[in-house]
């Protein structure tokens, strides 16, 4: 009984951070779209800080986005 709790906890723990790592992934593609939509239609006074602040905070959510589902897979096998 005691060892299908902690099972149940640590795949709810597990789902919770897959489902975070998915928002992550997420919110890095909208803000690369973000920058290459921006680009096209409107022009932006400085390119070369709106490039390097939407690749940073792109790279970076990619990043944790990655790392949190990455994580639950490997508590699996």
């Amino acid at each position: 009984m005691k060892t299908t709790v902690k099972l149940e906890q640590r795949n709810h723990h597990g789902r919770w951070k897959e489902n975070l790592g998915k928002y992550f992934l997420d919110i890095s593609k909208y803000v690369i779209t973000g920058i290459v939509i921006t680009s096209l239609f409107q022009d932006v006074g400085d390119r070369t800080w709106v490039y390097s602040l939407g690749v940073i905070l792109g790279l970076s959510t990619l990043i944790v986005g990655l790392t949190l589902t990455n994580n639950q897979k490997k508590e699996e096998d």
